[in-house]
């Protein structure tokens, strides 16, 4: 029998702890939704705040802090956050992929560095990266070894090097300054071709049942690489049938709850993982709505979860929350947000009440059945 749809769109909601809230701690919580978009400095925390029962900012802080979860660039070439012990597989998985971004890119290319340049300065940048440091203390080791301040190896190098960034403060753990620091010297002992098995099946645990052409379009990485990893990994996955007979990979026993499962609405975060977690984007996102909730550059606008597929964006206002609907709602969903905008509100005040207020441009151009002021 195959699975339908809305089975799917359950699957990743109940997976990624958006069916209810989980009485989790954050570590653990990241560790099962496995990579939480951190491109925005928010975003992790509205995305655990979306997941966890009485979420407390200062433990994704603490966790930052001591290291169990850590901040870098990743999957699709952009920074996410990361359990401690899933980074040493992750960065293997997608070091081919990160170091070519750069060293292929023509701006590399034509600086004058060559690849070579840029391997025989990265153990010296993990050496001087044994503490934080800033890009202005990289800058003047990059000059001290090249003999100029050369951008582009240090443009190239923070993308594939092993590093972590570093707490910098408030609100939000990591400031608009960046710093940045070396990962544990932990020895991989997995190829990369294994690694990448590792990643399939993490990413499975937290988005299957899926397509080869989903993992790919999560990662980033080549068409044949994931393809191979999947291959590889025999009756450790397992071949399912989703709608129209698409070819799904799932790890045994994993959770599919029923179509009717209630989903409750939520106000997801920019970047948010499930927005972008598949070749299909209809598992959450309505075809018609793509468009507008992912823009043209890459921005991903926050968004409203209605019976667990994007409705419309929200954006803090000065008196609430300002949600915009693609369609018409019903006043049970109205009300759910309602709530929702309520609590939002509450947490966003000791941190950062108008947060994301540089995407305010985007909704000069979006349609509207209907737009509120929550709570209403």
């Amino acid at each position: 029998m195959s699975l339908t749809a809305r089975q799917l769109n359950r699957a990743t909601l109940g997976r990624q702890l958006l069916l209810r809230r989980e009485p989790l701690s954050v570590v653990e919580a990241v560790r099962r939704v496995v990579a939480v978009q951190a491109q925005e400095l928010a975003s992790p925390y509205l995305a655990l705040w979306n997941r966890l029962v009485d979420f407390e900012p200062k433990d994704l802080d603490a966790a930052f802090a001591d290291g169990t979860v850590v901040k870098a660039s990743l999957i699709r070439l952009t920074l996410h956050a990361v359990h401690a012990e899933h980074y040493p597989a992750f960065h293997n998985a997608m070091l081919s992929s990160l170091r070519a971004s750069r060293l292929n890119d023509r701006r590399f290319a034509t600086s004058g560095l060559s690849t070579a340049d840029a391997d025989a300065l990265l153990p010296h940048l993990l050496e001087f990266a044994a503490r934080p440091r800033t890009k202005a203390e990289i800058g003047d080791l990059v000059e001290s070894r090249l003999g100029d301040r050369n951008p582009w190896a240090w443009w190239a190098l923070k993308t594939f090097a092993p590093l972590h960034h570093a707490p910098t403060g408030a609100p939000w753990t990591f400031g608009t300054s960046a710093a940045f620091v070396a990962a544990p010297t932990g020895h991989v002992r997995e190829s990369p071709d294994e690694s990448v098995q590792q990643l399939v099946l993490r990413y499975l645990e937290a988005f299957g049942p899926a397509s080869v052409a989903d993992f790919a379009q999560f990662t980033m990485l080549r068409r044949p690489v994931t393809q191979r990893a999947v291959q590889a990994l025999g009756d450790k996955v397992e071949e399912v049938d989703g709608p129209d007979g698409v070819r799904l990979f799932d790890v045994p026993g994993a959770l599919i709850p029923a179509e009717d499962t209630v989903a409750p609405p939520r106000l997801l975060p920019m970047w948010e993982s499930i927005l972008l977690a598949y070749s299909d984007r209809s598992r959450v996102i309505p075809p018609g709505y793509r468009r507008l909730v992912i823009r043209q550059n890459g921005d991903v606008l926050p968004t409203l979860l209605v019976d667990g597929y994007v409705a419309g964006v929200w954006r803090p206002v000065e008196r609430g929350i300002e949600a915009t609907a693609f369609h018409q709602l019903s006043d049970e969903a109205w009300g759910g947000l309602a709530e929702e905008a309520r609590a939002l509100v509450a947490f966003l005040a000791d941190r950062e009440p108008t947060v994301y207020r540089r995407y305010a441009h985007w909704w000069k151009t979006l349609p509207s059945a209907e737009v509120r002021l929550l709570p209403d």
